[in-house]
């Protein structure tokens, strides 16, 4: 490999000759070779955004000139589209502003830059990573607004279309399952009737309210403390370049997202409430997911010698020793995907609690775990919507044969004959192997007829006047 030497403050330094990068970036390759995780690539292409808009910005005031700012914005073009993602090697572990990172876009903004103006960035810099793509910025401002440009963007173009095609898979079950009775079940046993129908729109309204949680936590990402630049005072930056950064960024999206100025810049430099209510807004949509995916798994437990209730598409061979054998895979991997972004969670909370006086220092790890749990909830359900949802279908000879098996139809003699006789007739039913009706009449409690016309699943779920 073919090698350059690059300075900066701390003297000079080997860098790969085909990469853009400069000193900084590989002083931080040197000195953090810890695990693997890389920033996330949602930050990279975020701060092409934004070092695109103070571009623009710097020259519209006149602290920039117009070749170099028209550069760098071409440069930064490359970077949104991802022609650049090589030469971002940067680990998750380093700094706590994410300095490193955030020079490592100056440094291959401005190299990329030099060389669009027709320089060698090897032998010459026409565009200064610090003076030039930095100007009236710092890490400290920089790095949170680029982590909420990639927040809010991961939330509106990946959570919400998976969490509405998982939505919408389940609305169509709820259609289909209306009218299939089926025995309810609490604490794991016989409960009262409802519809298959009815369970899925449980289903349903919790993907409903993630959607409005999510939406709710969106506005809180939305707020950017760009112009805080060190501390939160805005030194080196001219007025109002915070809002005309904001706009500048704005109109990038034509109206598919839609971001505001911070108004405290203290606040958005040491505090990460926003990150942390929306983190707290996926623990709850993956605790959700968890109870859906759960209950899928056991009702189509079997298919034998289970609940068996409900079958899943069979996608793949389940065991490398049992012959014909298929698993839930597909809820597997949801209730895994669960877990994980619970962990984040936690560690997200950690993290933002650390808050020092003028800036929270673990602003990295926040950002990869938020962004990590919204990949991962977006490709769980998209993928759980896909391959097991659309291909749920009841077994309705083991639904039949579980609600008229079931002891809790009884409940609906309540108003009949009281609790305690009702009670009664259970326990003569369990202990006896009896149905409900041949009990009834063994007490003498009831006739047939009037055990038929009372004890009716379809009444007791609602579906019948």
């Amino acid at each position: 490999m073919k090698f350059r030497i690059e300075k900066d403050t701390m003297g000079e330094v080997r860098v790969p000759d085909d990469r853009y990068w400069g000193a900084q970036t590989q002083r931080s390759l040197e000195n953090f070779p810890v695990g693997r995780e890389t920033m996330p690539l949602e930050i990279i292409h975020a701060y092409g955004f934004l070092k695109k808009a103070c571009a623009e910005v710097n020259h519209e005031l006149d602290t920039l000139d117009e070749k170099k700012a028209d550069a760098i914005a071409k440069a930064c073009d490359e970077l949104i589209a991802g022609v650049l993602d090589d030469h971002f090697p940067l680990k998750v572990w380093q700094t706590g502003s994410g300095t490193q990172s955030h020079m490592n876009v100056n440094e291959v903004i401005a190299n990329r830059a030099t060389e669009i103006l027709g320089g060698d960035f090897r032998k010459e810099k026409l565009v200064h990573p610090n003076d030039d793509v930095n100007m009236a910025q710092s890490s400290n401002d920089t790095f949170p607004t680029a982590m909420r440009i990639a927040v809010l963007s991961s939330l509106k173009l990946v959570l919400l279309p998976a969490l509405e095609q998982l939505g919408e898979a389940l609305e169509e079950k709820v259609r289909a399952f209306d009218n299939i009775v089926k025995i309810g079940r609490t604490h794991l046993q016989d409960a009262t009737p409802l519809t298959l129908g009815q369970e899925f729109s449980g289903y349903v309204a919790m993907m409903d309210a993630a959607k409005m949680q999510i939406e709710e936590a969106m506005g809180w990402c939305a707020q950017l403390p760009i112009g805080g630049t060190a501390v939160g005072t805005g030194i080196n930056a001219p007025k109002d370049f915070d809002k005309r950064v904001v706009e500048r960024v704005n109109s990038y999206f034509n109206g598919t997202l839609t971001f505001a100025v911070q108004p405290n810049k203290f606040h958005g430099l040491t505090s990460h409430d926003a990150e942390t209510v929306t983190s707290g807004v996926l623990k709850a949509l993956a605790a959700n997911l968890m109870k859906i995916a759960n209950d899928i798994r056991w009702m189509a437990s079997g298919p034998r010698c289970g609940i068996g209730e409900i079958t899943i598409p069979a996608n793949e061979p389940g065991s490398s020793i049992m012959p014909g054998k298929v698993n839930p895979t597909q809820v597997e991997m949801v209730t895994m995907v669960a877990v994980q972004v619970m962990g984040n969670d936690a560690a997200i909370g950690f993290a933002a609690s650390q808050g020092n006086f003028e800036l929270n220092v673990f602003k990295p790890v926040i950002a990869s775990n938020l962004l990590h749990s919204i990949r991962l909830l977006g490709d769980a359900m998209r993928s759980f919507a896909t391959r097991c949802v659309e291909g749920i279908e009841p077994n309705r000879e083991k639904i039949e044969a579980h609600l008229h098996n079931s002891l809790m139809l009884v409940t609906a003699l309540n108003e009949h004959i009281g609790y305690e006789k009702a009670a009664q007739i259970a326990k003569k039913a369990y202990e006896e192997n009896l149905t409900l009706k041949e009990a009834v009449l063994a007490l003498g409690y009831l006739s047939a007829e009037a055990f038929d016309r009372w004890v009716d699943p379809l009444k007791m779920v609602g579906k019948v006047v």
